[in-house]
């Protein structure tokens, strides 16, 4: 597994143009950029395995008060393989790797499935429910360690 970095701008990421599902993240990752800055390796990925992107990862912005918050999706047609897993871990060794101190978070809906079993899985435990801006009543978890 190999997450491939989304540019700040969309004219220089002519790479992931060729799958719809590409476009439609890219799109959005730019226009998160703009709207909050570009500060690598705080940014969007693209997930790859075996010479295919399979998924996305992101970084909800740089970390804040020593905590950061993650994201990541798996395309539709590589669910239920593990691929989301694997995403999730890459984005916690890149952490890991930058600064050891910055807390992970994730969210998710407030019940359990395939994300929450991601987390679990990536030894993340749940903290409980908060009120998130954007998605309402959510779970927050946090990585373990």
């Amino acid at each position: 597994m190999q997450l491939l970095p989304i540019h700040q701008k969309l004219e220089d990421n002519t790479e992931f143009l060729h799958l719809p599902e590409d476009v439609t993240y890219l799109g959005m990752s730019v226009s998160f950029f703009e709207k909050i800055g570009y500060n690598p390796p705080w940014i969007g990925y693209f997930a790859e395995r075996d010479r295919q992107l399979v998924g996305n990862a992101a970084f909800k912005g740089q970390p804040v008060g020593g905590k950061v918050e993650i994201a990541y999706g798996t395309f539709e047609a590589f669910q239920r393989q593990g691929i989301g897993t694997e995403i999730c871990r890459e984005l916690v060794l890149l952490v890991q790797q930058t600064d050891p101190t910055v807390r992970i978070t994730a969210r998710t809906l407030p019940e359990p499935n395939y994300s929450t079993r991601i987390l679990e899985k990536n030894n993340f435990r749940l903290l409980g429910t908060v009120d998130d801006p954007e998605d309402g009543e959510v779970w927050e978890w946090e990585w373990a360690g």
